[in-house]
């Protein structure tokens, strides 16, 4: 059995094995305003037996995830989620409680509506106080590229870079576009070594994720990925090959 990706011929096991290496850098992603509590725990599972880099799901349900994931799962959030504009307290609030509960990543929302206002000292202390509240865990800033001109996402970028986040995350997947290769460009010229990219929004099949992996993502998030290899064992009558840790 031969798949076709990027123009190149696979095998089925070289197909699944060039996957799972994909999923290593996927935040598997279940951020449904619906989301069920069975459906958080189809997540978790997914993502051990998969190996995904996490679990990214709502906040009130990190705590469920802990229970079910303990160490062997990584298990993200999200903070001021979707829009960013949430006052200061509320956000540190959200982190605080998130931490408690269990997460080991934040996916933070960067306030776009003040970043516009030309209030970027008061952006860049806000992400400054999120680092401080997430000290000895990984913090990404979601900068929402879609709402912003070129020369706002390289001015977000170096705004996230002083803040001392990990990643910078390029759209929540809520609004109106996802991640690009183009804003995936324009991040990686604008950013320090240290900074690295997440991106979120559209990723629904591997040769996206793998474009957007060579293109300089370090991280991407996306809720189609698994679904898609899961489909695929099904369709073939295959055995998960993704063997548990």
């Amino acid at each position: 059995m031969f798949e076709k990706m990027n123009g190149v011929w696979y095998t089925e096991k070289r197909f699944l094995m060039d996957m799972k290496e994909i999923i290593g850098k996927v935040d598997h992603t279940l951020l449904s305003p619906t989301a069920t509590e069975n459906e958080i725990i189809t997540a978790c599972t997914d993502a051990i037996e998969y190996h995904a880099a996490s679990v990214c799901i709502p906040p009130c349900y990190v705590r469920l995830a802990k229970s079910l994931c303990g160490e062997e799962q990584k298990i993200t959030t999200v903070a001021g989620f979707p829009n960013g504009y949430n006052s200061e307290a509320s956000k540190m609030t959200e982190i605080d409680r998130a931490l408690r509960d269990g997460a080991d990543e934040i996916d933070f929302v960067m306030n776009v509506a003040l970043f516009k206002s030309g209030k970027k000292e008061l952006v860049l202390n806000e992400l400054k106080r999120a680092r401080q509240e997430t000290e000895g865990k990984i913090l990404k800033v979601i900068i929402e590229c879609c709402n912003l001109t070129e020369e706002e996402k390289i001015r977000a970028t170096e705004i996230v870079a002083l803040s001392g986040a990990d990643y910078i995350k390029t759209s929540t997947g809520f609004m109106k576009g996802g991640a690009t290769l183009y804003d995936i460009g324009i991040i990686k010229r604008a950013k320090p070594e240290s900074l690295k990219i997440k991106a979120a929004g559209g990723i629904r099949d591997f040769d996206t994720a793998r474009a957007m992996l060579l293109a300089g993502a370090d991280r991407l998030g996306a809720s189609a990925l698994i679904k898609l290899i899961k489909e695929k064992e099904k369709n073939n009558g295959l055995n998960s090959s993704f063997q548990r840790r």
